[in-house]
């Protein structure tokens, strides 16, 4: 029985204003990942506080938010075998500085709020978060 599975990703905004967009692309499709939708948007604060709604009782919350609305992302949805575990290992650590080498927060994240990318952390919020983006 097969397991591919989607998750989505996002190239937050520290990546998307340096460029590297197509290079995070590139890492994810040589990984084994099939890019099954992709839109660059840029979101208000409001929509940001509602997709990171369950975090909203840490202290980084607000700073969250904010960041994620401060310029252009790309959304997309990825798929193949274990997805949402694969994704989560090739993103590494939240911490670029605790990342494992090779993985995308180490090689271009800057600080533990601009890591370069999110990923979906559970089948669950695998759905959740492809429907904020991308149900029309």
């Amino acid at each position: 029985m097969s397991n591919v599975k989607q998750t989505l990703s996002i190239i937050k905004p520290d990546a998307v204003e340096r460029n590297l967009d197509g290079q995070i692309k590139e890492e994810f499709l040589n990984n084994g990942f099939k890019i099954i939708q992709e839109k660059k948007i840029q979101i208000e604060k409001q929509e940001a506080e509602k997709f990171y709604k369950v975090h909203e009782t840490k202290p980084f919350y607000n700073d969250l938010c904010s960041y994620l609305s401060s310029g252009p992302i790309v959304v997309m949805i990825l798929e193949r075998e274990n997805a949402i575990i694969a994704n989560r290992e090739l993103m590494g650590s939240t911490n670029p500085k605790e990342a494992a080498e090779g993985t995308l927060r180490k090689k271009f994240g800057i600080s533990i709020d601009k890591n370069s990318v999110h990923g979906s952390d559970s089948e669950e919020n695998a759905r959740i978060e492809i429907d904020f983006f991308f149900k029309s």
